[in-house]
């Protein structure tokens, strides 16, 4: 029965992209031999949207099947490392608007989460959905607290579908991947995996919420960005409350200018908050378009960020960060070289590439771009730019960088639309060079020991007593050996510089040992390894020439 669904399914997908002139795509590749049997299992000839181009039709398509494949269509848009230009320009476009649920239905989920009735938790629940979107819609509420709160509920058998989705999409990643070479170089299997990761963290509000409350603990009592308030009593896998919050939309550029607000304060506050969340907290937003933005009005000279949904969010580690501050410097210094050493120091490309020739592949992607001002410099871009080069070498993706990239865009287009004469680099570049500062000086290095040598920073105070109490027991057993060794005849004697020599051969070893921990654990500090090896040379001397 699965398997009839599954072929019913695939008939449905390949009727809907012969029909959108799609079998296109098959042409250049070892799968255009196929493209007959598609048009006949498409039971149509019927053509779709002939005018349109093919990023068009593929946005029409992907939205007629549905909002898991436009869903779909919208994280390909930001795979600009891996899909051509205008159809990524396209897939942009898509708007994630689909028909509400009853709320009947709403308010059983609800009403099974919390196993309660509605009206013991809340006074008023909105039956009119506030938003709907393709994994779940949103209601207004107010709880018998008083307080006004949204309740986001997970559409019904949201699940089922996605995994049924996800099975098909798996399948034909594989077969074409098997089939062909262009599937293999865009990583289909990759992308699908990548996606279907995104989905399982969707459908599971409690991620959403502790996202969430992570973000509002790291801006709390910030002016810059207001994060609401998560009601974890009535938060659940399929449902989530939060707190109800008041703002003007950021894309509402009139009524924000009606407000009174500063643009160019919002726009470079935008830039910092960014810049923030990546180099101070390394966690980021990474679903930061439009609908998820809004503005508090009550200081117009210093506009505050209001930020919901977080479900995609973004880390980077220390290496990350330090990855992508050196490389943007570098980038704006026209440090060619420096910028192909830091992907062979990061140990995303093999250490036997060519510098010379990465290095000159990144020029010739990079310089074009300087051709512009600064004001019009595209980080996003060039981080394109940067990993089409990379992968040319063999670089793998780093999907982390790759949510950066998706993200950073984000904040351009909408800087530079809340502000057209926004200059990133020039509000980026003094946050930067700051926090390259603090990467290198006393603290940081003191922290870098820290995390490195956590076990030896907790050993380190006991070591020089310990060190003194075994030397105290080595001098304190050579003297009763001393005081003894006059007491025997030759033979005892000889018996004794046998035992004497062992003991020494014993007492250098163990020196020896304990000096090549001490440089093990901390390499920069030479100095009690070299004691302790001079010690264990001294004994093994003496173990080889016994005094006789």
């Amino acid at each position: 029965m699965n398997a009839i669904r599954q072929l019913h399914h695939a008939l449905k997908i390949n009727r809907t992209l012969v029909h959108y002139g799609l079998d296109e795509f098959l042409a250049p590749t070892p799968l255009a031999r196929f493209r007959p049997l598609a048009k006949l299992f498409s039971l149509s000839l019927r053509r779709k949207a002939k005018d349109k181009s093919r990023g068009e039709r593929l946005r029409l398509a992907l939205t007629e099947l549905g909002p898991i494949y436009v869903k779909l269509g919208q994280m390909l848009s930001t795979r600009r490392d891996l899909v051509p230009p205008d159809i990524a320009d396209e897939l942009a476009k898509l708007q994630d608007q689909v028909p509400p649920f009853d709320s009947n239905i709403a308010r059983s989920i609800v009403e099974k989460q919390l196993a309660t009735a509605i009206d013991d938790v809340f006074s008023n629940f909105n039956d009119t959905p506030l938003a709907s979107a393709s994994i779940a819609q949103v209601h207004e509420a107010t709880l018998n607290s008083g307080e006004e709160v949204v309740v986001k509920i997970l559409r019904p058998g949201i699940r089922q579908k996605i995994m049924r989705d996800m099975q098909m999409m798996h399948s034909m990643a594989r077969w074409a991947e098997k089939y062909s070479s262009e599937a293999r170089r865009l990583r289909a299997i990759e992308v699908v995996k990548e996606y279907d990761s995104t989905l399982a963290r969707e459908i599971d509000l409690r991620i959403e919420a502790a996202n969430t409350s992570h973000l509002r603990h790291n801006f709390e009592n910030s002016d810059l960005l207001y994060v609401p308030k998560i009601y974890w009593d009535y938060t659940r896998v399929k449902m989530l409350v939060m707190e109800k919050i008041s703002g003007i939309p950021i894309g509402n550029i009139e009524a924000l200018r009606t407000s009174g607000v500063d643009m160019k304060a919002l726009a470079d506050r935008g830039v910092e908050i960014f810049f923030t969340q990546v180099f101070r907290d390394s966690f980021f937003h990474a679903d930061m378009h439009p609908g998820n933005i809004f503005v508090n009005v009550s200081n117009p000279g210093a506009p505050q960020y209001i930020a919901i949904d977080c479900g995609i969010m973004g880390t980077l580690d220390e290496n990350d960060k330090r990855y992508l501050a050196d490389n943007f410097l570098a980038f704006f210094d026209r440090n060619y070289r420096r910028i192909a050493e830091l992907h062979v120091e990061s140990g995303w490309i093999d250490a036997d590439v060519s510098i010379p020739e990465f290095e000159s592949a990144i020029r010739a992607a990079c310089e074009p771009i300087f051709g512009k001002s600064l004001a019009e410099i595209s980080f996003g871009h060039f981080l394109i730019q940067l990993f089409q080069t990379a992968r040319r070498f063999n670089m793998q993706v780093q999907p982390q960088l790759v949510l950066l990239q998706k993200t950073l865009l984000y904040i351009e287009g909408l800087g530079r639309q809340l502000y057209p004469q926004l200059d990133l680099w020039q509000t980026a570049q003094p946050y930067l060079k700051q926090w390259v500062r603090e990467q290198i000086g006393p603290k940081a290095m003191f922290e870098d020991i820290k995390r490195q040598f956590p076990d030896w920073l907790n050993k380190a105070p006991k070591l020089p007593g310990l060190l003194f109490d075994n030397l105290h027991r080595v001098g304190h057993s050579l003297n009763q050996f001393e005081q003894l060794k006059s007491q025997f005849t030759e033979l005892e004697r000889h018996k004794l510089q046998q035992q004497y020599a062992l003991k020494h051969a014993f007492i250098g070893g163990s020196l020896a040992i304990l000096s090549g921990i001490s440089y093990l654990a901390v390499p920069t500090d030479w100095w009690p390894a070299a004691i302790l090896g001079a010690g264990a040379g001294w004994f093994l001397i003496k173990s080889l020439w016994p005094t006789k």
